[in-house]
């Protein structure tokens, strides 16, 4: 039977610490602005997490804000601010976290020799003293008070001992231990819980935690193996992001934990049936797709293309899934709407996958999917879920035009070797703005021609890095589904940045147009406009 059905009556309680909106919002490429965190908190909450990570208030006002703001909506989950061992970031915490139902401060102060070398120059003792200061000006502001030591795999574990005994006896109430640079083996990572547990005399007055990194690419298996020594709170992200290779992935430490209770017998409040529409939405608003053979929440993680395993598949589930797809929130059905489907169908199907717009957002996204089904025979749950992206993209969270925003209009294009050309019409607050381009303008292939009229229409120092298009669905009336990666310049600090994008079309060159407008949109285009 399914593990996630009937869990065992004696399993142990592990916290969820989610992370996605600070350090997974530290991917390149992956900021997000208020509505889309607010709209993410929500899902979070729907999810089941028990806390989560809001962001470093002190690190900008934006920051700030948005902490700020995910404490006034969020309710069934602690809102956690980070904040390094310094009076500045933890008054700035506390503030952000005023109307936080369930606030919780994370103090940091790195702890490793390396660190303490040539990062902080401070001795052992001095780093102890900073790290009760801080804990104790933090539980000033809120009960719930949170220690990590910076670097903790690369910290000698005599002195990591001192440290956590002395942060508890100043009032930290979970303390952490951050695999910050993803160095640690599962073994390594059990050892060192499996220490602190048998050497810390109080530390049965704390919840221990692990934050792995996915450097080497353990973050999962070692965050699982501190799980079997005794930790009670994982951090991880949806998806596995977060800085470099990520962090742990919630979807794959929750479902292991779930689906081998017999190896770790705990278990987690987390609703798994919305892992599957949390992953979506979280790719959507940071525009990093999902790959195809993701654990758990890829589109590849329950299908099965061998003729041995499809014949075991009908004879018994079991002989080749550990998990139903129902699960983890794939729906059983994926062909299930044409042009006749009406839009109650429509609103019965973004529900099963996890999708809930307003009345106002339906009536909109119901009249492109009446034009998507004038064009395709067959409407597939990835082509929802596409369009779904494409609207959010391109409108406001109101569901109105996002005036600064730059918009596609159309476009008409000649190509071959002789006399290439292209006319681009795009539109911004309101107006529409037009450009030509032909002949020794044009240099390269149609998406070349398309990425210098953008371009040329909005003036930005922007530089195409990375393109890649794939099918939306099976079939030869597929959407193209393209993404892309752009560099842009500030003209004042001569920083260069990446932003993503994404657009889907039926057309690769329009396709590819409203990829670009998405990646400048994900700045200020107001900027850099003409």
């Amino acid at each position: 039977m399914e593990n996630d059905i009937h869990r065992k009556a004696e399993a142990r309680k592990i916290v969820i610490f989610d992370t996605t909106l600070r350090d997974g919002e530290q991917s390149p490429g992956a900021s997000m602005n208020i509505p889309e965190k607010l709209e993410v908190a929500r899902a979070l909450v729907d999810l089941g997490v028990d806390v989560i990570e809001a962001g470093f208030p002190v690190i900008s006002p934006g920051d700030f804000q948005s902490v700020e703001e995910v404490s006034k909506v969020v309710d069934g989950a602690s809102v956690c601010g980070l904040a390094r061992c310094v009076s500045g970031d933890i008054d700035a915490a506390g503030a952000a976290l005023a109307k936080a139902r369930q606030p919780r401060i994370h103090v940091f102060i790195a702890t490793s020799p390396i660190h303490r070398q040539y990062k902080l120059k401070m001795s052992k003792e001095q780093v102890i003293e900073r790290a009760v200061a801080g804990v104790k000006r933090a539980r000033g502001f809120c009960d719930d008070v949170e220690f990590s030591p910076e670097d903790g795999s690369r910290t000698e574990i005599d002195y990591l001992c001192q440290v956590v005994e002395a942060v508890i006896a100043a009032g930290a109430k979970t303390v952490n231990i951050p695999d910050t640079v993803g160095y640690d083996t599962p073994q390594e990572s059990f050892d060192r819980i499996a220490a602190l547990i048998n050497r810390v005399p109080n530390i049965d007055q704390a919840i221990l935690s692990v934050h792995c990194h996915n450097d080497l690419g353990m973050a999962v298996a070692n965050a699982l193996a501190a799980v079997a020594a005794g930790a009670g709170q994982i951090e991880c992200t949806i998806n596995g992001l977060g800085e470099r290779a990520g962090n742990s992935a919630l979807e794959e430490v929750v479902m292991a934990m779930r689906t081998r209770s017999d190896i770790y017998h705990v278990d987690t409040k987390i609703n798994s049936r919305k892992l599957v529409p949390t992953s979506r939405l979280v790719s959507r608003i940071t525009g990093l797709r999902v790959p195809r053979n993701k654990a758990i929440v890829g589109r590849n993680a329950f299908a099965h293309e061998a003729g041995i395993h499809q014949d075991g598949i009908l004879k018994e589930r079991t002989t080749y899934e550990i998990m139903s797809p129902e699960s983890v929130g794939f729906t059983k059905n994926d062909l299930v709407l044409g042009k006749h489907s009406g839009r109650a169908a429509l609103a019965d199907r973004l529900k099963h996958l996890g999708i809930e717009l307003q009345t106002e957002k339906l009536d909109i996204v119901f009249a492109e999917f009446k034009k998507l089904a004038d064009r395709k025979k067959c409407i597939y749950d990835s082509d929802i879920v596409a369009l779904v992206s494409q609207f959010s993209r391109e409108t406001s969270v109101d569901g109105d035009a996002a005036d600064t925003k730059w918009r596609f209009v159309s476009y008409s294009m000649r190509c071959g070797q002789d006399s290439p050309s292209i006319r681009l019409t795009l539109s911004r607050c309101g107006a529409e703005a037009a450009v030509e381009l032909s002949g020794d303008d044009l240099v390269g292939g149609p998406v070349n021609m398309a990425f210098e009229a953008v371009k040329t229409i909005t003036c930005l120092p922007i530089h195409l890095k990375e393109f890649k298009l794939e099918a939306v669905s099976d079939g030869e009336d597929a959407q193209a589904d393209i993404d892309v990666i752009i560099e842009k310049g500030d003209p004042e600090t001569k920083e260069v940045r990446e932003f993503p994008g994404r657009g889907v079309s039926f057309d690769v060159v329009e396709g590819a147009i409203r990829a670009v407008l998405d990646a400048i949109n994900r700045d200020a285009p107001a900027k850099g406009a003409c």
